[in-house]
């Protein structure tokens, strides 16, 4: 079957974050929104087959997730990744965010340290930022090719640290991080007995000559040490389902996380993000190579553009993700004068880069999980504006 992702989705007025609230986060309502990490495809037809199915139901009362749920989880991290993972390990959280920062207050106490690589997505910041814990920054390293990781500052910091939260692939800056990257951050952390959470909700958006390698997977000291989380909201547009799994295969480590969410009653969840994810898991396989496939045009389009016509703009082309990390500061410009010619003069929502760490300062992050003729658009205004 051939999906079409060109089609135009009208999302105003749904209560939705990325148009209907322009106006709060922009100051202008007519900006074209390429911000909030949702996708402006439609929601694959399987995934809203089985949500009508179940919603023609009568009843909406509780429900559990059973096997079939966790085996489609399952089936398809091995299919797509090799990592073979066992239901015991496995258990539900309401969403990402929501799990890793209950992960970091059931395994942290007030003032312990927790480490993060920036500039990462402003969640991360928070999880030690809002909770009493110590936000330690272990900045990622800009470099000719793209960004890497400071394994001589980990050396140190991890000495201290309690827990590492790991951006795996990283959102903003499109590192779809190598087997290799991955085992030499995790001997750093073992050594030095710090937690690895891995936030892998991007693994599925690895874009074509790139490939995800779970962190759990490496080997079995690595497995015993961190904490997974996976989701299909990112890959499949259902964020709004609020729906998550937490992958610990240490029963001591599950335990802890697993009766934290339990405590805070938050283990249920709703019935059609557990329909929707089933789904997806289990059929989801073409529908996702048509999107990255069409996704690679997007970053293609755009960096082709740029280079012709906006060679102050430095970017590195992702590996992984639907976003774009722009470098605007061969403009010269202070960040409220770079905001204010971006959101006002050309009209465009993109992610403020100073939110995801003082590393992104006139930077933006650009959403291109829409159709090309919104890219195109985009463009037209930055070149505009900017040339």
């Amino acid at each position: 079957m051939k999906y079409d992702f060109d089609k135009i989705v009208n999302r105003a007025d749904s209560n939705c974050v990325k148009y209907d609230l322009r106006k709060n986060v922009f100051g202008n309502p007519d900006v074209l929104p390429m911000w909030v990490a949702d996708m402006d495809f439609e929601t694959p037809d399987f995934a809203r087959d089985a949500v009508k199915k179940r919603a023609e139901h009568s009843v909406y009362g509780y429900h559990f997730k059973d096997d079939a749920y966790f085996q489609s989880v399952i089936g398809w991290l091995k299919r797509r990744h090799q990592w073979e993972v066992q239901q015991e390990w496995m258990f539900f959280t309401p969403g990402v965010v929501c799990g890793f920062m209950m992960a970091v207050m059931a395994l942290t106490k007030e003032g312990d340290e927790v480490l993060i690589q920036s500039p990462v997505y402003p969640p991360f910041h928070h999880a030690a930022g809002n909770h009493g814990r110590k936000l330690v920054y272990n900045p990622l390293i800009k470099g000719e090719t793209g960004y890497v990781m400071d394994y001589e500052l980990l050396e140190k910091q991890t000495q201290t640290a309690k827990l590492l939260i790991l951006c795996n692939p990283h959102n903003p800056v499109g590192r779809c991080w190598s087997r290799d990257e991955l085992t030499r951050l995790g001997e750093i952390c073992m050594k030095n007995g710090v937690t690895v959470i891995s936030d892998e909700i991007h693994c599925d958006l690895v874009l074509p000559g790139f490939k995800h390698t779970p962190f759990a997977s490496i080997n079995e000291e690595f497995a015993q040490h961190s904490i997974t989380f996976h989701a299909a909201s990112k890959t499949f547009n259902l964020a709004g389902l609020a729906t998550s799994t937490c992958i610990v295969p240490n029963p001591e480590l599950r335990d802890l996380v697993n009766g934290y969410v339990h405590s805070m009653e938050a283990d249920l969840g709703n019935i059609f993000g557990k329909v929707a994810t089933q789904a997806v898991m289990t059929h989801g396989d073409e529908w996702l190579g048509q999107l990255l496939d069409y996704i690679q045009g997007n970053v293609d389009y755009v960096s082709d553009f740029l280079k012709d016509n906006l060679p102050k703009v430095k970017f590195f082309k992702p590996q992984a993700t639907y976003m774009m990390w722009l470098d605007f500061n061969g403009y010269g410009l202070s960040e409220e004068e770079m905001w204010r010619k971006m959101t006002q003069e050309a009209q465009l929502g993109f992610n403020r880069g100073s939110e995801f760490g003082k590393e992104g300062t006139n930077f933006f992050r650009v959403n291109l999980a829409c159709p090309r003729a919104t890219v195109e658009e985009a463009m037209r205004r930055l070149k505009a504006v900017f040339e």
